[in-house]
């Protein structure tokens, strides 16, 4: 079944669109003096490794998705393209840090951010247009909404490590927040976003597998933390939370390792692997908790700059 001409000429839209402002992007990295590095702080550096593994794992995802859907619809490149720019920029950050590089990293953060928002809707459409609409069955087999909503997330979090270096501006703040209390919500509502997909794709599967239970165990006390994190009173250190987000991160990894294992058990096993990647468990979807924990530390780190600063100031 081909697609409908209206949803192919609005991809087909999207997709110049992306085309235009990736090459902006591109031109503005081109463009940028050679040299010029920064000192990018370890909570900037965390927000930039954080924006570059969620633009990876939906890199992968939606090549694969979308390979499987045979690019039906021009728009469908978009999030590999878009993806793929936020991943380059959220290593620069990592890496080098350039100061030349800032606008590279913005425009493609900004244009991450903007094309998950309009793939979550591409995908919303896909699902409320099946045969009984919003339904279980729908949900399970529909296009996915967490990876649109991921690559969103990469773009606000790499948009929040560019804030926060920016030396014309308070570095501890986001919009009208304290900055570290401002992610630690964003982490903890992202957090509960993810176990939320995970729980749905896991139920579909029937947690054949006790390890199945891991990512609706874990990462929900890890979203709860955050969430205390940003309403409690200033505290020197969260060293319990701190413990349970690198807990989580390394779940995220882990996941991914039970999911090649679940992909080698299909038929055909890794020898079959054009298939398997594609019909068996996700490889791409667990490290998603690894990058969100690495923000929730870089909120950490920002709270406790703050309580720090706090103490320093009574005295």
């Amino acid at each position: 079944m081909t697609a409908k001409p209206a949803p192919r000429l609005i991809g087909a839209f999207v997709l110049g669109l992306v085309g235009a402002r990736a090459l902006r992007s591109c031109l503005a990295l081109y463009r940028a003096p050679v040299g010029d590095i920064s000192r990018p702080t370890a909570a900037t550096r965390e927000l930039h490794g954080s924006a570059a593994l969620l633009a990876a794992s939906v890199l992968a995802d939606s090549a694969m998705e979308h390979f499987r859907g045979s690019f039906e619809n021009p728009g469908m490149y978009a999030p590999l393209i878009s993806s793929a720019l936020a991943l380059a920029a959220g290593t620069e950050g990592v890496v080098v840090g350039s100061l030349g590089a800032r606008e590279f990293r913005r425009r493609s953060f900004m244009l991450s951010g903007g094309i998950g928002i309009l793939g979550l809707g591409f995908h919303l459409y896909n699902i409320f247009k099946r045969p009984g609409g919003l339904s279980w069955l729908n949900l399970f087999y529909g296009a996915p909404v967490g990876a649109p909503a991921a690559l969103s997330v990469s773009g606000l979090t790499g948009l929040a490590a560019e804030q926060l270096a920016d030396e014309t501006r308070a570095p501890t703040r986001l919009l009208w927040f304290s900055a570290g209390r401002a992610l630690a919500a964003f982490t903890s509502f992202t957090l509960a976003g993810t176990v939320a997909e995970a729980a749905l794709l896991h139920f579909r599967g029937a947690f054949q597998n006790p390890f199945m239970w891991a990512p609706v165990s874990l990462p929900p006390v890890a979203s709860v933390l955050m969430a205390k994190a940003s309403l409690s009173r200033q505290s020197e250190t969260h060293p319990f939370t701190r413990a349970w987000l690198w807990a989580t991160a390394a779940l995220g990894l882990i996941g991914a390792g039970f999911h090649a294992y679940g992909v080698s058990r299909a038929m055909g096993g890794w020898r079959n692997w054009s298939q398997n990647l594609i019909d068996g468990p996700p490889l791409p979807a667990p490290p998603s908790f690894s990058a969100l924990s690495l923000a929730g530390l870089s909120a950490l780190s920002l709270i406790e700059k703050d309580a720090h600063e706090a103490r320093q100031s009574e005295v």
